[in-house]
């Protein structure tokens, strides 16, 4: 999914089935427990991402659909976790009674089906999958391989697969031979946030990702370079310390086309600071190899920033339509620097293109779904869990 630093309170909602009115008042009924399993940092907002914004804010708003939630987060370099790492998840697990419905992040589940699928034959597990471990950029043909054939086992061993929109419910289920009706959407929600004043109305570009090879923000750098006589400056918002090796390729490349004034990496941001740079945002623009959504994406679009985007996974639905049809943003092909620029210049030169976008992005900000539909997709996943843990095949 694609990275944030959004977290906002949960609206006020109380749904049937977790209160009851008698004589007027509303008289709260007993929740049911779900444990959720995270990885440690899923609170940091040194290390913001995408899913780890998704995790906070579903354990927020599930109690409004009747499921109280016990975090666990268990520190470790996820998902190829050390002995401490893999001792600690299994103890946690170990612990939990009998029957107990538990729902685990995919980076903590996937990558140790020795831990995970045995747990299978007496708990309730549910996984979330915010990315297929195998699609992440960089990796080493082995090791990807090795991750693809973990996942798969853990996820034939569930009773349950959440994904986070429909493009990655397709690739489960044809990439790792899944049973369709084990598996489930719960696309990511967005609040909207008053509209984007801009800067011109054209120059100001914003990217929201953690600065590593799967946001492929080096591609960016080499549109904006083809499109230096433009008048544009970029703001890059995201993690640094992900990949530290290739934030420093980044920065010589930034050097290398002399762009040092005009592209800013400006680190994670949160609260006001993130607003401020969003507010100040006449395009947003996403560079990414590998998305199963993107929640930058829908944020954007929640304050009618039009969207300059790859086209890859899940990020054609996070664009969407308006009601009128009208399409919010422009996609471009991954490994395409030349038709990104191509498109930055339309932008910049045809006032007509940006007044269609503007409109559609406005159009499709009032037709986001909130977060209260996100918890509801998961709480129902997580109620129609069979009663008996499901046995390993």
């Amino acid at each position: 999914m694609t990275d944030t630093t959004i977290d906002r309170a949960p609206l006020a909602y109380v749904p049937a089935q977790s209160a009851a009115r008698k004589n007027g008042e509303i008289i709260p009924m007993s929740l049911r427990s779900v444990h959720f399993v995270l990885p440690g940092g899923v609170d940091d907002p040194a290390t913001p991402s995408g899913g780890n914004a998704y995790d906070r804010r579903v354990s927020l708003d599930l109690p409004g659909f009747g499921w109280q939630v016990h975090k666990h987060a268990v520190d470790g370099s996820w998902p190829r976790p050390g002995t401490v790492a893999r001792t600690e998840l299994a103890r946690t697990l170990g612990q939990l009674p009998d029957g107990s419905v538990v729902l685990l992040d995919g980076i903590v589940a996937c990558g140790v089906p020795e831990i995970v699928v045995p747990e299978a034959e007496r708990l309730r597990l549910a996984v979330l999958v915010h990315l297929p471990l195998g699609d992440e950029t960089g990796l080493a043909p082995d090791v990807a391989a090795d991750l693809d054939a973990r996942e798969r086992t853990v996820l034939r061993a569930v009773p349950a697969v959440i994904a986070t929109s429909d493009w990655a419910v397709r690739r489960l289920v044809s990439h790792h031979g899944l049973a369709p009706e084990r598996v489930h959407v719960a696309a990511p929600g967005a609040d909207i946030a008053p509209l984007a004043s801009g800067t011109d109305g054209v120059s100001r570009l914003l990217c929201v990702a953690a600065v590593t090879p799967r946001k492929g923000q080096h591609r960016l750098v080499e549109a904006l370079a083809a499109a230096a006589d433009l008048p544009w400056s970029c703001v890059c918002v995201g993690g640094l310390g992900q990949d530290p090796e290739y934030v420093a390729h980044l920065r010589t490349l930034i050097r290398q086309y002399g762009i040092e004034d005009r592209l800013h990496l400006a680190g994670p941001q949160a609260g006001a600071e993130l607003d401020a740079s969003y507010a100040a945002a006449d395009l947003m623009v996403l560079t990414s190899y590998a998305e199963t959504y993107g929640m930058a994406v829908t944020e954007a679009l929640a304050r009618g920033i039009p969207v300059l985007a790859t086209d890859v996974g899940g990020l054609p639905e996070a664009v969407g339509r308006a009601p009128d049809g009208g399409v919010p943003g422009i996609l471009v092909p991954p490994e395409n620097p030349a038709a990104l620029a191509a498109e930055l210049r339309g932008w910049f030169g045809e006032a007509d293109v940006r007044r269609r976008l503007k409109a559609a992005a406005r159009g499709r900000r009032a037709a986001l779904g909130g977060w209260a539909t996100t918890a509801k997709s998961l709480a129902g996943v997580l109620g129609r869990l069979p009663s008996e843990p499901r046995r390993a095949a």
